[in-house]
């Protein structure tokens, strides 16, 4: 399984410093980790980002929301006892211009699953 768990704050340096394109790399892996993890051919990394970009940012207001649910899902299956669903926050966060926060947010659950089915595997920054 080729996940990745990222810092947070190497997660937001690397946003800020790209001026959004390490954001969009995130939109794909993020895609990709999710639906190999879930074994769900219907999630398609590549559609996601293509329509993060053709609608100016506004699909990706909604797939903060769509991936929220699914990484809750994830921590469902997985047993994380503590799993919240965040999806809501991860909708109006970027709706108020704090989509970087989304991500910083969305990362920490992800990394959540990928501590609890690897433990002291799948470290990386990017």
């Amino acid at each position: 399984m080729q996940n990745m768990k990222r810092h947070p704050v190497a997660v937001l340096l690397l946003c800020m410093f790209t001026c959004g394109i390490y954001a969009m790399y995130l939109v794909y892996r993020i895609s990709d980790e999710v639906r190999t993890f879930r074994g769900d051919q219907e999630i398609n990394p590549l559609l996601e980002l293509l329509l993060c970009l053709i609608t100016c940012g506004l699909y990706e207001i909604y797939w903060f929301y769509k991936y929220g649910r699914l990484v809750f899902d994830m921590q469902k299956r997985v047993g994380i006892e503590s799993a919240s669903d965040m999806s809501v926050i991860l909708l109006l966060l970027p709706i108020f211009g704090f989509g970087i926060v989304s991500f910083l947010l969305l990362q920490t659950e992800l990394n959540r699953v990928w501590d609890t089915v690897m433990p002291g595997g799948g470290n990386g920054i990017g």
